[in-house]
């Protein structure tokens, strides 16, 4: 199968490399490190053999004294390995570890607190339609996602079914995060319905029927594993009240789509502007790791509820995004835009929406969405995007 060569660039230093299961790190490490020396803790007797002697890494670099760089997959699933690696990192300067991992949780309660600042922290994202070219196409992005995992497979429908329910066994269940997976799967349903939401954990916690700690210690899981992450509302320099409460996301297009509810009472525009949504999101938080976070990713609503999709803050400006799943652009889409010019009149707007021409509208610049993501690139800034 034909290598997609990705927008991610190692560090020249130690870095740990996380990501969710399925976006391609393994994959990634051995098409960017051909000559390092692998540890694939995914492996069994590998497994056994670290987590009963940490120090067998020291013994494997001695007997490799002209080895520049050493992947460790999965570190996670060995956190005492960290220490060994720490002290490494010390007596061994030109040597570079590549620790890569699907969670957090382990590393973080490890003594050694990701290395002390001595490795760099990188994530490596689902695709991005720039990485993919020619063959990226919305309609599929937006009902399969973009985790490598599933894109590349030949029956992408199956693999993208059984990919939330392998996860939940290999990691939640593995790893004795919740006492009762089952429940937790039901969390994770009713959570997709939040997607693109203000998240009120009060009421999902209800729906689920479990206390709101619980709910609370189910999406802290969640943000560990990599599964979804929380945005939280712009507030610098507010003009008038604004929400409170953060919007949630899964952390994919295709993730969300298998794991929402499916019947007839749950209408499709629903589900199809929520998945748009995301899927913008997920290429915006791409770019921006890519490119070393040089922004921060908010949201902005009012109390009265006028709201913009997505904020980025940062060294490059004020930029505010809509994202619109019509094809046709009515005065009141650009009603939360024009409000957040008011108070930030040196933003600059994007209202992303399923047509097929670009257009300027009351001086909003309108771009059909599959135009915009092919274009975003770590290499281009927005107003790049904005010039073309």
């Amino acid at each position: 199968m034909e290598i997609v060569e990705r927008f991610f660039t190692a560090p020249k230093r130690s870095f740990f490399l996380f990501g969710p299961r399925g976006t391609g790190k393994s994959t990634w490490a051995e098409s960017a490190f051909p000559d390092a020396i692998t540890v694939d803790l995914l492996q069994p007797e590998t497994f056994r053999e670290y987590a009963a002697r940490p120090e067998r890494l020291r013994e494997l670099l001695d007997a490799n004294p002209k080895a520049k760089d050493i992947v460790i997959d999965e570190v996670q699933r060995v956190p005492s390995l960290l220490s060994v690696v720490h002290a490494l990192t010390e007596q061994r300067r030109a040597v570079r570890f590549v620790l890569t991992g699907s969670s957090a949780r382990k590393i973080k309660r490890a003594d050694v607190d990701l290395l002390a600042g001595r490795a760099l922290l990188r994530t490596l994202h689902p695709f991005m339609a720039a990485e993919l070219g020619r063959s990226f196409r919305l309609e599929d992005a937006l009902r399969l996602g973009m985790v490598p995992l599933v894109v590349r497979a030949e029956e992408a429908d199956a693999v993208l079914r059984s990919y939330v329910a392998l996860y939940i066994q290999e990691e939640v269940k593995a790893e004795a995060l919740v006492r009762d997976v089952g429940n937790f799967t039901r969390f994770l349903e009713v959570a997709s319905l939040s997607h693109a939401t203000v998240l009120n954990v009060s009421n999902l916690a209800r729906e689920c029927e479990i206390g709101r700690k619980t709910a609370e210690g189910y999406l802290a899981i969640l943000d560990d594993l990599l599964l979804a992450h929380r945005v939280p509302v712009f507030t610098k320099r507010a003009k008038r009240a604004v929400a409170s409460h953060p919007k949630f996301y899964l952390f994919d297009a295709g993730v969300f789509r298998s794991l929402r509810p499916k019947g007839p009472l749950d209408r499709p525009e629903e589900a199809d502007g929520a998945a748009l949504e995301g899927l913008v999101m997920q290429h915006l938080r791409a770019w921006n790791a890519y490119r070393g976070e040089k922004n921060s990713i908010h949201y902005w609503r009012t109390r009265s509820g006028v709201e913009v999709d997505i904020i980025l803050y940062g060294e490059e400006g004020i930029w505010a995004i809509e994202v619109m799943n019509s094809r046709q652009i009515r005065p009141q889409d650009l009603r939360g835009l024009k409000s957040f010019l008011e108070d930030y009149p040196q933003a600059r707007p994007f209202l992303l929406y399923r047509g097929k021409e670009r257009l300027k509208r009351d001086g909003i610049l309108c771009v059909p969405c599959d135009e915009f993501l092919g274009q975003l690139h770590p290499d281009r800034s927005l107003a790049a995007i904005e010039r073309a």
